[in-house]
């Protein structure tokens, strides 16, 4: 009884396994088929044929992304068919045919069973390396989904930032710009240059600290009518002020610094007259000095002008500015402290007083450097016989000589002197070297010899001897034709005579004695 159950359950495994392992009819020989077929009609029957066959042929599977569901394979199709047990066999009889044949040993097994296990070991190795590949995908989807969540946090990320700081700007704008709200601090310095517009100058104002932001400084001047009257120069504002306040500031002329206005003929030293009983005119260092001076008491602050004086007799010419065309003629100066004489032009000028004394005299020299420049002063001396800085020693001759209506004709006496080595004594050049000076010179004055005193040499003096305007400098480079050597002023209003004769010039000369023009004040 007992064996009856264990080939019953030898019989299912052995289904279970064809189910398993699909097995195709077509694999077999014909002669294998055909032997199947013959015996005689109590041979096995068929399940018992394929039970002596130990099949160990693997299908190998197809690897995909995603694996379906095994489907069971149907169960394959035999050529034979399986009698039926004769009914009304009895019970001994139906165990004794469903019994299964014994397995035949080993050694008697057909030659394919060999081959099967070939096949079965490459089918096996074949899986590993399908497996392996199938391995190595999976792992670069999963390497791409964890980069694509990567890029897309980061993408958040940003888009949430983008939309906080464009909230943050969105609610500046409705709050109004950034403005100072404590007191203000001390003043600083800023420059409003020629043709600034608003937002240039609020643009500055923010970058020295004078406002918190230029929509402060811009919404306060845009509502100011009078910023358009602002002139370019230099201005004194208190640092960390409110929009408003700096507009104001900048408007009012106390604020105005760094600006100096330089008459004609001024000379960089103080001077007196004899007339004036010994009050000194001040000289450019004290004008540049005087516009220097910043903030409120006790904190002003000046450059003084013994500071500039000992700065304008340096030695090194380009930090102060000295363009190259004069750099030689300077460098030989007699006299150090009066090196820069007439290198500072006459009419207004704009510095930043917060600078140097060495960086004040660069500006101003620089600006007044371009200023002549742009009369044709390089290009005079094709004209004249003189070179750049002779012709600026010229016109300060005719500057100190001359009424501005004779400035042509004066500078037509000095290059035709020139020309024939004649002196040109000049009385202003006998008194560039006096503490205190007057139209009539002594003749002690005039017999010193300076290198300045045109009365006891040939030729022009060594240097400028005052501040020329740029009429002055007009007149010398384009002068008026003519063929004079003396002139001379002779009366109060004015009124000068010109001659080549040296005769006439004395009776000239007699002229303006009997009318006190040459009268002295000693």
């Amino acid at each position: 009884m007992n064996d009856r159950w264990a080939r019953a359950e030898e019989r299912h495994r052995q289904s279970v396994e064809e189910r398993r392992y699909r097995r195709r009819d077509s694999g077999w020989g014909a002669d294998d088929r055909a032997a199947r077929g013959r015996g005689s009609r109590h041979a096995a029957p068929v399940d018992d044929a394929w039970d002596d066959y130990d099949d160990d042929t693997t299908v190998i599977p197809v690897y995909t992304d995603e694996e379906p569901e095994p489907v069971p394979p149907p169960r394959p199709q035999r050529t034979g068919q399986r009698r039926a047990p004769a009914r009304g066999r009895s019970a001994e009889n139906r165990s004794a045919a469903d019994e299964p044949p014994r397995r035949r040993p080993a050694r008697e097994r057909p030659a394919r069973k060999e081959t099967g296990r070939s096949q079965s070991g490459r089918g096996q190795s074949a899986r590993s390396k399908r497996s392996r590949v199938a391995s190595r995908k999976a792992a670069e989807r999963q390497r791409r989904r964890r980069n694509l969540w990567i890029l897309g946090i980061v993408f958040v990320v940003l888009f949430v930032a983008a939309g906080g700081y464009a909230g943050y700007k969105f609610i500046g704008k409705l709050g109004g710009p950034e403005d100072f709200a404590g007191p203000a601090g001390p003043p600083v310095v800023v420059r409003v240059n020629a043709g600034d517009t608003a937002e240039q100058i609020a643009q500055t104002m923010y970058d020295k600290g004078v406002v918190a932001s230029t929509g402060a400084f811009y919404e306060a001047a845009i509502r100011n009518s009078k910023m358009n009257s602002v002139q370019p120069g230099f201005y004194a504002v208190p640092s960390h002020s409110k929009g408003s306040e700096a507009v104001t500031a900048l408007m009012s002329k106390a604020s105005r610094v760094g600006n100096v206005v330089i008459s004609e003929g001024r000379l960089l030293h103080d001077q007196s007259e004899v007339k004036q009983h010994g009050t000194p005119t001040p000289g450019i260092y004290s004008l540049v000095s005087q516009a220097s001076c910043m903030g409120p008491e006790p904190a002003r602050r000046c450059v003084t002008a013994d500071e500039l004086a000992a700065a304008g007799a340096g030695t090194d010419l380009a930090a102060l500015g000295v363009p190259p065309w004069a750099e030689q003629e300077v460098r030989r100066a007699p006299d150090r402290s009066r090196q820069l004489e007439g290198l500072i032009a006459a009419g207004s000028l704009d510095f930043d007083p917060s600078g140097t004394p060495q960086q004040i005299l660069h500006q101003l020299i620089t600006q007044s450097a371009a200023a002549y420049e742009s009369t044709g002063l390089l290009q005079a001396g094709a004209a004249n016989g003189l070179s750049p800085y002779q012709t600026l020693i010229a016109a300060s001759l005719v500057e100190r000589e001359a009424k501005p209506n004779d400035m042509a004709k004066v500078a037509r006496v000095i290059v035709n002197r020139l020309k024939v080595g004649q002196m040109l004594q000049f009385d202003s050049t006998v008194n560039y070297a006096l503490n205190e000076i007057e139209v009539a010179t002594t003749d002690a004055d005039r017999a010193k010899v300076t290198p300045w005193n045109t009365y006891a040499m040939t030729g022009l003096p060594a240097n400028p001897i005052a501040a020329p305007s740029l009429n002055a400098l007009h007149a010398v480079e384009n002068p008026a034709p003519g063929d004079w050597l003396y002139f001379v002023t002779v009366d109060n209003s004015g009124t000068t005579l010109f001659t080549k004769s040296y005769s006439d010039h004395l009776r000239n000369i007699t002229q303006a004695q009997d009318n006190g023009v040459l009268d002295s004040g000693r």
